[in-house]
């Protein structure tokens, strides 16, 4: 069975499922988190409710790639680093926005919307691990899911300081968190992307030089 190729398909099967799952739970929470932000008034879960949406775009173009060439993956590993850095960007204008026109966060509906986004995020991890390792776009799922953790924590620590300190600041502090969180995810999978395509044109330059 090993030298029948079945391993490649497996994988590729695997992966598919795998992204699939992660596609349909980060689109239905971008849904849901987006509709909740605007009605809590709140920057950080609006800025989170972006992140989701970076992360389905990210998943939608892994689908695309799984089975592909190494080209066609790091390609796709780049359209989604560079619409992740566009999300950071229209995260970082609404955070300016609210904090020159004002904004009046429910720290309660960002408590619990930030609860139920770090369940999600937590079960996508859960999902994910056994291919964190495997190739660009399988890694920059890793990442962004982690990621995707770490900001679901701030937005619930940022409910609490609203709640207590009674000001919207923690709101908007935590949003531009998560905007860094999204940029920065952004920056890595770029930077692994151009490691991985640089790798491969000198692993192709190195074995016709020696053909």
């Amino acid at each position: 069975m090993s030298g029948c190729g079945c391993e490649v398909t497996i994988n590729d099967k695997s992966q598919k499922r795998v992204l699939y799952w992660l596609l349909a739970i980060n689109a239905a929470m971008f849904i849901i988190e987006l509709a909740v932000g605007l009605l809590a008034d709140s920057t950080a879960l609006i800025a989170d409710s972006m992140d989701m949406l970076a992360d389905a775009v990210v998943y939608a173009i892994g689908i695309y790639a799984v089975g592909k060439s190494i080209i066609h993956k790091t390609n796709a590993a780049k359209v989604s680093g560079y619409f992740q850095l566009m999300l950071g960007g229209i995260i970082l204008i609404d955070i300016i926005r609210r904090s020159i026109m004002g904004s009046e966060p429910v720290s309660y509906l960002m408590m619990g919307m930030g609860a139920v986004a770090l369940v999600a995020n937590v079960i996508c991890l859960l999902i994910i691990r056994k291919h964190k390792d495997g190739d660009v776009n399988m890694r920059a799922s890793w990442i962004f899911s982690a990621n995707d953790v770490i900001a679901n924590m701030g937005v619930i620590a940022a409910g609490v300081l609203v709640l207590w300190l009674d000001s919207r600041l923690p709101d908007l502090i935590i949003g531009m968190v998560v905007s860094i969180v999204v940029l920065r995810g952004a920056w890595m999978i770029l930077k692994d992307a151009t490691k991985e395509l640089n790798e491969n044109q000198n692993a192709k330059t190195l074995s016709g030089g020696q053909s």
